[in-house]
């Protein structure tokens, strides 16, 4: 009897054992919250005029069909996947998020939102930054009841994490309309502060719900935007105003995570300046092998900048020409080339070290 028990108990450490070599041998988990630069679907789901689910969205996808995703092809979360290995990360709110496909992580990102609750409210029904939060924890509680409360804590702590929020807190909020409630509310500077104020309590939330590694993406150059171009610029030159927003918020988004990291003590988020990589782009298209920085390939009116991409739309029929895919989200190719500066590039566009260099040193603990 005394034998049986032991063995028993051996048993037990044994199937212990091979569950954690087990998960830490699956792919690393992989979250994603924010806006549309990195909705993979969400909105699909949703009652909201912010859905991406009709051609020719989608035409360089796999599928050649619309997905969600605000892209010809594939989204900067794609192409992080595909680099890190993770499985197929699938939009929280799809049925098929379910078993064992919860392991690979999920998309909490929804178009349309900001840091702030009151962004995007002309789109009405998206998952504001609270609710992403809310269905995080939901999430790791439903992986809870698949593999127990040990492995999902060791699973979530495992995790990448990437996050992109607050250009529409510029774009549908304080500059939606020429005397918005925010811009009476608040001068650029002090709504800037805000903001960071915000989104640093964000964060931290973040961090409070097992997020150890989280990649924050500051806003891009939204003044070069082909809708800002068309709709703000006189001589055909990226909006000045929002230029400035920029390049207010950017700086200090980057001192906060600094600070953040100070406070846990290791370097938890990582600050990745999208609006450098951009302006890159758009500043020195022929360096990049794009001809066309200033016109999205789908859309209408002046630069492709105004109103949504459809089937209506003029569509350019080389997409890989053209930095912008719609008045306001990156072509797959600009994605893919954005993405190779996350992984190699140094600290100028990656603070305090790139997605490369995080990798390399994940693998050694």
């Amino acid at each position: 009897m005394a034998f049986s028990a032991i063995s028993c108990v051996i048993l037990g450490l044994l199937i212990l054992v091979m569950e954690d070599v087990a998960l830490h041998a699956e792919a690393r988990a992989f979250f994603v919250f924010g806006d549309s630069l990195v909705d993979s679907g969400n909105n699909n789901y949703l009652a909201t005029t912010a859905r991406a689910d009709s051609p020719p969205y989608g035409i360089d996808y796999p599928t050649r069909r619309p997905t969600g995703r605000f892209s010809n092809g594939l989204n900067i979360p794609d192409l992080i996947n595909e680099k890190i290995g993770s499985g197929p990360v699938l939009p929280y709110l799809n049925p098929r998020l379910r078993g064992r496909a919860l392991l690979n992580g999920a998309n909490f990102a929804s178009a349309g939102i900001g840091i702030l609750n009151d962004t995007g409210i002309q789109f009405l029904n998206i998952i504001r930054m609270y609710r992403q939060l809310q269905y995080f924890e939901e999430y790791q509680q439903r992986v809870r009841a698949l593999i127990g409360a040990r492995r999902t804590k060791q699973l979530v702590h495992g995790a990448f994490v990437h996050i992109t929020v607050g250009g529409n807190d510029f774009v549908n909020n304080y500059y939606l309309i020429p005397y918005s409630a925010r811009s009476q509310q608040f001068a650029l500077p002090d709504y800037v502060k805000h903001l960071i104020s915000e989104y640093r309590k964000i964060l931290l939330s973040l961090y409070k719900l097992g997020g150890r590694r989280i990649l924050v993406t500051g806003t891009g150059p939204m003044g070069c935007a082909p809708a800002e171009v068309a709709t703000r610029s006189t001589n055909g030159g990226c909006s000045a105003e929002l230029q400035r927003a920029a390049s207010l918020y950017n700086p200090q988004l980057v001192d906060m995570l600094k600070g953040l990291n100070r406070k846990i003590g290791k370097d938890v988020f990582i600050g990745a300046n999208i609006r450098q990589m951009n302006l890159d782009l758009i500043t020195n298209p022929k360096a990049y092998g794009f001809t066309i920085s200033k016109t999205a390939c789908c859309g209408q009116g002046p630069y492709n900048g105004l109103g949504l991409c459809t089937m209506a739309s003029n569509l350019c029929s080389n997409r890989n020409l053209y930095v912008f895919w719609d008045a306001f989200h990156p072509s797959e190719k600009a994605n893919r080339l954005i993405v190779q500066q996350m992984f190699s590039a140094p600290t100028k566009y990656m603070d305090p070290m790139n997605i490369s260099t995080v990798v390399a040193l994940d693998s050694r603990i």
